[in-house]
């Protein structure tokens, strides 16, 4: 094969029947071309509604034609069947309350855009580059809500794009992105009426702060100036604006204890406006953001970090909310120390309204204010790296659509992946030239001409379409057996030319010089 091509006709999906393979469902799209370490075949996988229930394993495989591009020095092209085998296992669909949505569309990271640490202390490592997603630098955190029981499904699509009712809990941690007015209409029904519940977990936002830490990149030889804070505070108070919730500009750090807990609040922001009879936990932290724009040590202060906020007019079926104002604790790029402990009383009050006695809030009267303007960006490169903003003039674009994703046929097949291919010989062009490659992942590769390639471009060619991958014979490979008789003649033919062209050594016969002296007795 070459170095670069393309799929020829569309991958197939083939469930086995004796394998459960018709209990999921399979959805395909890949790159028009094929080049080295570029290209894709990217697959999503559902169960169907009729699985609900079941618990086991589905299997099945797809099978995808791929042609190369014309080889220069044969002029002709090839073409090669690969295939994929799938097991997927499938456990019964677990309980609303269990489930939760993690929101990863309103993350951004580095490159291209600089967006800063979370964590103002570690200066060696002034780039928020790790993707704040649930399976790198948020792994540990995975790995706790998946030990509890808690199963954690990944959102990259707007708000407007998942159904509120599958849901007990929305995640939002670190955003630095813009939400649509779209997003936060539908979030807002959805807690209000749906009963989703809402958790965010914010960061550090201060405009001075980010002028202090701009440096100068030597390999663009320009100034980087941070387009957003830790956390994009102006647009996760738009967000909370529905709750009369918002959170400051103030930079915040130090330890504080819950019970037997301890947990160190790193560059995180607190709350300025919180609703009549919401509950509040308060901390005594240092000013951090005075200590890094004057180079003193910053005063300290107690100030509200974390806020819940009940069920709303009593409705049997709205949710509720949980806001912090820290994310460091559950990132295990620059953890200290981790609050797990804390996300599981946030999770326990979030779905069943309990407060554990441990966790010292208290409702507060007076600090309901109306949501602060939006603090003003520093920089306008910011809709250069967004989603959500034009790049024209920094204004919201219109909301993507949602993805639906279309089902591929399923071609079942009743046999196991053990079933030797055949492929009809009669189907190919007469002037196919036929190379066997016993590889795992492919069992016939076609050389054709190259005024044939557009040809079958256009025709569902033959080869491949109840292929499944070949089982390992040693009696198909003979290559390592006649290798070692290769081995063998040569080492017996150089140990007869070292008989032959040796010459023998005469053995000569000294004689025994006579013994001088009386004989012995």
């Amino acid at each position: 094969m070459a170095v670069s091509g393309r799929f020829l006709g569309e991958p197939k999906w083939h469930p086995l029947s004796t394998a459960n393979g018709d209990l999921i469902k399979v959805s395909m799209d890949w790159s028009d071309r094929l080049w080295p370490w570029a290209g894709f075949l990217a697959v999503s996988i559902s169960a169907k509604p009729h699985a609900a229930e079941f618990e086991g394993t589905a299997q099945g495989y797809i099978v995808v034609t791929v042609i190369s591009d014309t080889v220069e020095s044969t002029g002709r092209s090839m073409i090669s069947n690969a295939t994929l085998p799938i097991k997927i296992r499938l456990i019964p669909t677990p309980p609303r309350h269990k489930r939760i949505l993690w929101d990863q569309y309103h993350n951004l990271g580095y490159p291209p855009g600089y967006f800063p640490r979370d964590n103002l202390r570690m200066k060696s490592d002034p780039l928020d580059w790790n993707g704040d997603h649930i399976h790198t630098n948020f792994r540990p955190l995975y790995e706790h809500l998946r030990t509890s029981g808690y199963y954690i499904e990944v959102l990259g699509a707007p708000l407007t794009c998942f159904d509120a009712l599958q849901y007990g809990t929305l995640m939002i941690v670190d955003p630095e992105e813009e939400f649509f007015q779209e997003e936060v209409s539908k979030l807002r029904n959805d807690v209000q009426h749906n009963g989703l519940s809402l958790m965010v977990l914010a960061d550090w936002y201060n405009t001075s702060v980010m002028r202090r830490i701009q440096f100068f990149d030597e390999n663009t030889k320009q100034w980087w100036i941070p387009d957003t804070g830790g956390s994009n505070i102006p647009a996760v108070n738009r967000l909370l604006q529905p709750w009369s919730l918002a959170f400051g500009d103030s930079v915040w750090e130090g330890d504080y204890s819950v019970g037997h807990h301890s947990t160190y609040y790193a560059s995180g922001t607190s709350l300025v406006s919180v609703p009549d009879q919401t509950l509040v936990l308060n901390a005594q932290l240092k000013n951090q953001g005075e200590e890094v724009l004057a180079g003193s040590t910053g005063s300290r202060g107690t100030v509200p970090i974390l806020a819940l906020l009940p069920r709303l007019d009593s409705l049997s079926t709205s949710g509720r909310v949980a806001a912090y104002g820290d994310s460091n604790c559950v990132d295990g790029s620059h953890m200290q120390k981790d609050c797990f402990w804390l996300i599981d009383h946030l999770l326990r009050f979030l779905i069943s309204g309990t407060v554990p006695p441990e966790l010292p809030v208290k409702p507060v009267v007076g600090m309901s204010k109306p949501t602060p303007k939006p603090l003003t960006r520093l920089t306008g490169r910011f809709s250069r790296f967004s989603k959500v903003l034009s790049k024209e003039d920094n204004q919201p674009i219109p909301i993507p659509a949602c993805r639906n994703l279309t089902w591929s046929k399923p071609y079942p097949i009743n046999h196991t992946l053990s079933v030797v291919p055949t492929v009809p010989e009669d189907d190919l062009p007469k002037d196919v030239d036929k190379v066997r490659k016993q590889r795992h992942h492919t069992d016939e590769v076609i050389a054709i001409p190259e005024h044939e390639v557009n040809h079958h471009h256009h025709k569902n060619l033959p080869v491949g379409e109840e292929v499944v991958p070949p089982q390992y014979n040693v009696q198909e490979a003979p290559i390592p057996v006649l290798f070692l008789v290769l081995v063998a003649v040569i080492l017996l033919g150089l140990l007869l030319l070292k008989l032959i062209f040796t010459r023998p050594t005469t053995i000569r016969h000294i004689p025994r010089k006579p013994q001088l002296g009386p004989p012995r007795r």
